[in-house]
């Protein structure tokens, strides 16, 4: 266990929490092998003063870039996301380096700043995912479901559900998950829109969650809002759906205070609970990658870019 961060260094980074923009782009990478540590802390450290004002920037990195970086502020648990195999659906690894999260008012400025960024890790990295999302709606996933429905609803619960508390390694900072998940539209789109709701778990129209014996046990809401010793499994979701007519879905982004917070959920939805129940929701969307990271706060990035 490390020395607690001061109060300065203990800042998150405020593109977690900015709500109400539009447009987004997520950019993953992979350091080069031969790219010396001096070099990786100048591109992102570039990366982050390049983009421009008015975009918000969420930098977040690997277990084992992070453990480079700064080791004396690794969190506890921080580890690489792996392969999930359950009686019914699997969840690939795609384990990378770098995440850039970066979201605006406007399309044409969020690519200005994802351009900027690619510019400054280009020598040091390989892109791996290059995704510009949006806002589908009124914030509707593109099954027409309202997502983050389980979001804490005010700031100062947010930031408790989404960051490493005060007194602990890596203070201030958020462990992240992402999925990158493809929708099989015509299937879902081909059930009654009751039958979407026992999916989901919730109404369509107004997203209220179904009650008593009307909420399937295999149903996203029944596999995702879980209690561990009375303590609810709370994350801050920011994902984004995505896509062309040909591919879509969504970018499954989200932000928690403890790691083991996402392996509860996922174990949850992919049938690995004891109870062999698989999310539903998993028959008509396939995750493509999965990644662990670590959105360290102001104060521990600036010290670790040097």
């Amino acid at each position: 266990m490390t020395t607690p961060q001061n109060t300065p260094q203990a800042t998150p980074q405020a593109g977690i929490f900015i709500e109400g923009n539009r447009a987004q782009h997520v950019l993953e990478y992979t350091l080069k092998a031969d790219a010396p540590m001096a070099d990786v802390k100048s591109a992102l450290a570039r990366a982050r003063a390049d983009v421009p004002a008015g975009i918000a920037q969420v930098l977040a990195v690997g277990p084992g870039l992070w453990a480079r970086l700064a080791r004396n502020h690794m969190p506890l648990g921080l580890t690489d996301f792996q392969p999930i195999t359950g009686p019914k659906a699997h969840a690939p690894a795609s384990q990378r380096d770098v995440l850039v999260w970066l979201h605006g008012p406007a399309r044409d400025a969020v690519f200005d700043a994802a351009k900027a960024v690619d510019h400054a890790l280009q020598g040091v990295a390989v892109r791996e995912l290059d995704l510009p999302g949006f806002t589908y709606r009124d914030s509707r996933d593109m099954t027409g479901f309202i997502d983050g429905s389980a979001n804490p609803k005010d700031v100062a619960a947010r930031k408790v559900a989404a960051l490493v508390p005060d007194g602990e390694a890596g203070a201030g900072g958020a462990f992240v998950l992402s999925q990158r998940y493809i929708h099989n539209l015509d299937a879902f789109n081909a059930l009654s829109e009751a039958a979407q709701e026992r999916v989901i778990g919730r109404t369509k129209a107004d997203s209220i969650e179904l009650a008593g014996d009307a909420q399937p046990a295999d149903s996203h809401v029944s596999r995702t809002d879980l209690k561990i010793d009375g303590v609810g499994q709370k994350m801050y979701r920011r994902s984004m759906p995505y896509g062309t007519a040909g591919e879509h879905g969504l970018y499954f982004l989200a932000f928690a205070c403890a790691q083991s917070r996402f392996e509860v959920v996922l174990n949850s939805m992919y049938g690995l609970t004891g109870d062999g129940i698989t999310d539903h929701l998993m028959d008509f969307s396939q995750a493509v990658t999965g990644s662990y990271w670590f959105a360290p706060s102001e104060g521990d990035l600036e010290k670790a870019l040097g």
